[in-house]
């Protein structure tokens, strides 16, 4: 099979971004399509009627997932392009959708020039990835891989108090289990990197390598409430005092750990949080990604070395939750690889510190991700933007990856 010199149309890949935006389209220039809200809706049918277009076979799942799949000259396990097309409140263009059109198109390009795959090639669907309307975020994927229970989904309410399962089942996507994805040659996922990385570095491409592991932990400060104006300095146990020294503290010690880890404490809550009251409580949040699994152990060691009490507060720390590092399949990382240094572009290996379909499917088929640049870094915002060009440079990667697989499903 010819692998050489194909490409994706650059200017139909453009419009094709532009109209899937169309749904759900925010006056800003973002999106905002939720899962299974009227625009995701309109939205999967306008990807059944392209991928019909083009003579794929169209199957939903019990989960809502979409697979179009383009037959192969032998029944063997499809290579599968997919992410999800679901947005979070105005959200970006770009964010999840450019997967699915990046299958649409490689697709599309086979078709355009003929070539009938040795295998099937399927393009997926993922629903509700973003969690924006139902809780947990990577709903449908952790089903189909076991990580979450599907009757626990089911049951997921959206602010309003819909719940996920009578949402599905309104939606005319509810599907049969049977359709579920349960082999594959290969899950490639093109994903937009969410951060600043590769546009720093005046890079194409990420070869993502891995999703990094995580830990949360909410640390809770418990001190004693007194009038404000009445209390001596010295006679205070003041939780917040006692809290923001604690801050600095794993500030300094987990900034002494190494270059590429992230660490956030996205959430505090003060009470009684009145103004004229010293606080009696501070709750605060520690989460930590690393990809190195000795690296995330001295973050809990540190965080687990904190005092039991600090400023006359008492000091207690929960695990809230945590993750391994996701490492992707070795083969197919490396035809990604190969296929990046075949059409010239700049590129590095990449970890993903953010979490995708990807990572789930990953524990039971053989997966990677490519990234393409995000323009400040930005996403899951209206201001979201990769450029078109590192858009069709990101496709014609998953192409000549996609054709590679092929010829090789020949051996």
């Amino acid at each position: 099979m010819q692998t050489q010199n194909l490409f994706v149309n650059g200017a139909r890949l453009k419009d094709t971004i532009e109209a899937f935006a169309d749904f759900g389209r925010t006056p800003a220039n973002g999106v905002t399509r939720l899962s299974l809200s009227e625009e995701d809706i309109k939205v999967r049918e306008y990807f059944r009627s392209c991928c019909e277009e083009l003579g794929m076979t169209v199957k939903v799942d019990d989960m809502g997932c979409m697979y179009a799949t383009l037959e192969g000259a032998e029944d063997k396990p499809p290579i599968v392009m997919g992410s999800h097309m679901d947005s979070v409140v105005k959200g970006g263009r770009f964010d999840g959708i450019l997967g699915v059109i990046t299958g649409l198109e490689v697709v599309r390009t086979l078709v355009d020039h003929g070539i009938k795959p040795r295998i099937p090639v399927t393009v997926m669907n993922f629903t509700n990835e973003e969690g924006a309307r139902f809780e947990p975020s990577m709903m449908a994927s952790g089903v189909l891989s076991g990580k979450f229970d599907k009757e626990v989904m089911l049951k997921s309410k959206d602010p309003e108090g819909v719940t996920f399962g009578e949402a599905l089942k309104a939606s005319g996507y509810e599907g049969e289990t049977r359709n579920r994805i349960k082999e594959a040659t290969a899950y490639l996922e093109l994903h937009i990197e969410q951060g600043p990385v590769l546009e720093s570095e005046g890079l194409s491409i990420g070869l993502v390598d891995c999703v990094v592991g995580m830990v949360c932990y909410e640390i809770e400060v418990t001190g004693e409430s007194n009038h404000a104006g009445t209390t001596p300095m010295g006679m205070r146990n003041d939780a917040f005092f006692a809290a923001t020294e604690l801050v600095t503290e794993l500030r300094s010690k987990l900034g002494g750990l190494d270059s590429e880890l992230v660490y956030t404490m996205g959430r505090v809550n003060v009470y009684p949080n009145i103004h004229t009251v010293i606080p009696n409580k501070v709750v605060f949040t520690v989460e930590a990604r690393h990809k190195n699994e000795g690296v995330i152990a001295e973050v809990e060691s540190i965080i687990h070395s904190l005092s039991e009490t600090q400023g006359g507060c008492s000091v207690t720390k929960k695990k809230l939750w945590g993750r391994d590092t996701v490492w992707f399949d070795e083969r197919v990382c490396g035809v990604i690889e190969s296929s990046v240094k075949s059409l010239g572009y700049s590129h590095k290996k990449i970890a993903s510190g953010a979490g995708h379909d990807a990572q789930f499917v990953a524990s039971y088929l053989p997966s990677a991700m490519i990234f393409v640049p995000s323009v400040k870094g930005k996403s899951h915002c209206e201001e979201e933007l990769t450029s078109y060009e590192d858009c069709e440079k990101g496709v014609n990667v998953m192409l000549e990856t996609v054709l590679t697989l092929l010829a090789d499903s020949g051996e």
